[in-house]
């Protein structure tokens, strides 16, 4: 009977020693999963290229403009390794999809066409679809703007001139904390 007793006291005495141990391996499981999970996506978004001067709604891209796109293409089209682009967006517009074509095509991927105005269905499907992935996007003179403001939080990133087919913003998103920009004009 005595020794029943005495096994019925260790018992208590241990069981809060093995909680603690229980709790502090789920906190270091839990603490171990969030670290892994955290990402880091990368928007690239620039401006359709140079486009034919005209009276019709939506102009082909000039030869300059051509040229720009090819630029774009060879500077974001490597096909493997680190900072491979997972998808290139642009807007409905001509000029647009044919500044996104030659770096889809040299990435063998689909161009994906988004409403030119429809500025939150984009960033709902980078966020939804391409988080911790590198994302190419191409805008026109007053969505670019928008789209990093709102992509980095930044109230401050300043309207696009009409004449502007040079800058290029890199937006970069970490899961926590705040997003950078980086401004480059090419």
């Amino acid at each position: 009977m005595k020794k029943e007793h005495a096994e019925l006291r260790r018992r208590p005495l241990l069981t809060p020693l093995w909680l603690a141990a229980l709790a502090g391996l789920l906190v270091v499981g839990l603490a171990s999963w969030f670290l892994l999970s955290m990402t880091t996506t990368t928007v690239v978004v620039v401006r359709h290229a140079e486009k034919e001067l005209g009276s019709i709604d939506d102009p082909p891209l000039s030869q300059v403009g051509e040229q720009r796109a090819e630029v774009l293409a060879r500077m974001f089209g490597s096909r493997e390794g680190a900072g491979r682009i997972a998808a290139v967006f642009a807007s409905d517009t001509r000029r647009a999809q044919r500044t996104a074509e030659p770096l889809a095509a040299r990435l063998g991927i689909a161009v994906k066409t988004i409403p030119a105005a429809d500025v939150e269905g984009l960033l709902q499907e980078i966020r939804t679809n391409y988080r911790g992935r590198n994302v190419f996007v191409v805008g026109h003179s007053n969505t670019v703007p928008e789209i990093v403001r709102r992509l980095s939080r930044d109230p401050s990133v300043p309207p696009m001139l009409e004449s502007d087919y040079g800058t290029m913003y890199v937006v970069t998103i970490p899961t926590l904390g705040r997003a950078s920009i980086l401004k480059v004009t090419y």
